[in-house]
């Protein structure tokens, strides 16, 4: 790879592979092409996009749903120094809101989508004030879909390792997402890492379903197989959760030897399978399973492979691991082959600034935390106090990271990047502590819950809630809500529920006395609600249910 600067310079060194993306339509419905035929392809759409007036150093926000469309428009403008600006498309005006709020946000954008959702941006834009804008826009629009003839490659512009590839904008607040920064040295860097960390081998197959929009299926299962020249697939998010089933029988089909999913993904697959419709199901092939995104459940992990144990999966294949957008996804892998670690501490001691207290096993005192490894190559990991100084090991506090492969900034917000990033090291957010065997998180630090002195984590009572009240993972949510004039948070207990108000309550009833038993903090209310607001990785996004509870709604 010391040849390689850019990812530009990587598609250009796979003009000569044999190797190719395959995208995934459905059952026995597979496109495969080439990685040799990327760099043509790519370069005669950016013939179309800068003919609606696109010059490097601009941004391009690719708003599409089809993989294939996804990936011509994002090499098209790596092959234009124009930096890229991936959103997922949605089907909500909430996405479409968002799509503006970004929008604003740009200096000279331009767009790449498709006809269809052209047309309910216009319709969104009519209703909402912003004519004017998409009128703009428009006249830098392309449109994938009408592109017949990709034959005339446009005018190629060499970009430098430190030019900005692509921004991702945070999924989590929608009122002010903040775009990460990546250059080209940022994304290699971390690719590297990756690959190093997992041992990557030629003879690898790739397959993923998350969506291109998002950091893992984009650079952890497009960027870094394309650039380490592996095999991989492509499958539509909305596919596999249409048909999950459909994600390991490919995975099988086609010899796959890494996957990924965050705990949505195996829960919702274990949901819906049938082991009277798997006969054939290979699965003897895996030998890495990440699992991240979003906090990782031991207990999931245990089951999903469990599950599929007759089928050939190693449980020495689960991976756990931990990384963020802003480190251009990668901080900590476990080693490979060692499965799904855990630690039990004692809930009492994961106050931040706290040494923890291991637990003899995990119990209705203690949480069971999984264990997501060592610091990959490049990066560096602190965990520090609120001024920045380092702790001692097994003390949680705030994880800091630091490396060529971290961002240098949040795209013009100078606030944000202040506010993150001092004396070198990126605040990341998330709360954890380092034990001899790797890093622990143990949650986010906008997120804990502060009642009678004591702090609590969301997921961990929502975690006891599974195991105790049976109430399935990802179908309630906990979190505190403060009022202005208040020193305490309210706690407040959000579950899906469908039904009336009479069979909802024996189901706030175990949900206050579950909590209330084994924490001794008591539940406020335990609200109904017919869906939980998440990110395109399944993170439940809790400060959305706080906004609206403070507000009234």
């Amino acid at each position: 790879m010391n040849s390689i600067k850019t990812l530009g310079d990587a598609l250009a060194a796979r003009k000569t592979s044999q190797h190719a993306i395959n995208f995934i339509e459905g059952e026995n419905n597979t496109r495969r092409q080439p990685f040799s035929d990327l760099f043509s392809r790519a370069a005669g759409v950016l013939k179309h996009i800068q003919a609606r007036g696109a010059a490097p150093g601009d941004e391009m926000i690719i708003l599409v749903e089809r993989n294939e469309q996804f990936i011509d428009a994002f090499w098209a403008g790596i092959l234009g120094n124009i930096i890229l600006v991936p959103i997922a498309p949605g089907a909500t005006d909430e996405h479409r809101a968002k799509f503006f709020r970004i929008l604003a946000k740009l200096q000279h954008p331009c767009l790449c989508t498709d006809s269809a959702t052209l047309a309910r941006l216009k319709s969104y834009a009519a209703a909402n004030g912003f004519v004017e804008t998409i009128e703009r826009l428009s006249a830098r629009t392309t449109l994938l879909d009408q592109i017949e003839d990709a034959s005339v490659p446009g005018n190629l512009a060499m970009a430098t390792p430190d030019d900005i590839a692509f921004v991702q904008y945070s999924s989590g607040s929608t009122s002010e997402p903040k775009g990460v920064a990546l250059t080209h040295r940022n994304l290699l860097t971390n690719i590297d890492a990756i690959a190093s960390g997992i041992v990557l081998q030629d003879s690898d197959i790739g397959l993923s379903w998350m969506p291109l929009t998002h950091d893992m299926g984009l650079i952890g299962f497009h960027l870094t197989p394309l650039v380490n020249d592996v095999e991989h697939y492509l499958m539509p998010t909305a596919l596999f959760v249409r048909r999950p089933q459909l994600w390991l029988s490919s995975a099988s089909a086609n010899r796959a030897s890494i996957l990924c999913s965050p705990n949505f993904g195996y829960r919702h697959f274990l949901k819906t399978f049938k082991p009277e419709n798997s006969t054939g199901l290979d699965l003897t092939p895996v030998r890495i399973l990440f699992n991240g995104a979003e906090p990782i459940s031991a207990a999931l992990c245990s089951e999903f492979t469990n599950a599929m144990q007759p089928y050939g999966l190693k449980a020495s294949a689960m991976f756990p691991v931990y990384g963020l957008a802003e480190a251009s996804l990668a901080v900590t892998f476990p080693r490979p082959n060692t499965g799904c670690a855990t630690m039990a501490v004692r809930r009492s001691a994961l106050t931040p600034g706290t040494l923890t207290e291991q637990a003899e096993a995990a119990n209705a005192e203690s949480a069971e935390l999984v264990m997501v490894g060592q610091p990959v190559k490049h990066c560096s990991v602190r965990i520090a106090n609120e001024q920045g100084d380092a702790l001692p090991a097994m003390t949680v506090g705030r994880i800091l990271i630091q490396g060529d492969n971290v961002t240098q900034s949040y795209y013009r917000d100078e606030q944000a990047t202040n506010a993150a990033i001092q004396n070198g090291w990126l605040d990341t957010g998330d709360l954890g502590f380092m034990s001899a065997d790797g890093l622990v998180i143990t949650g986010r630090a906008k997120d804990i819950i502060f009642v009678s002195g004591q702090n609590y984590y969301p997921h961990d009572l929502e975690a006891l809630l599974e195991q105790h009240a049976g109430i399935e993972l990802g179908r309630v949510a906990v979190c505190g809500a403060r009022a202005p004039d208040s020193h305490t948070d309210e706690v407040i207990a959000f579950a899906v529920h469908r039904g009336d108000e009479e069979t909802f309550l024996p189901v706030a009833a175990s949900i206050r006395k579950t909590v209330n038993e084994l924490t001794g903090i008591p539940v406020d209310k335990v609200i109904p609600v017919t869906r939980l607001p998440k990110t395109t990785s399944g993170k439940i996004q809790r400060f959305k249910l706080a906004e609206e509870y403070l507000a009234g709604a």
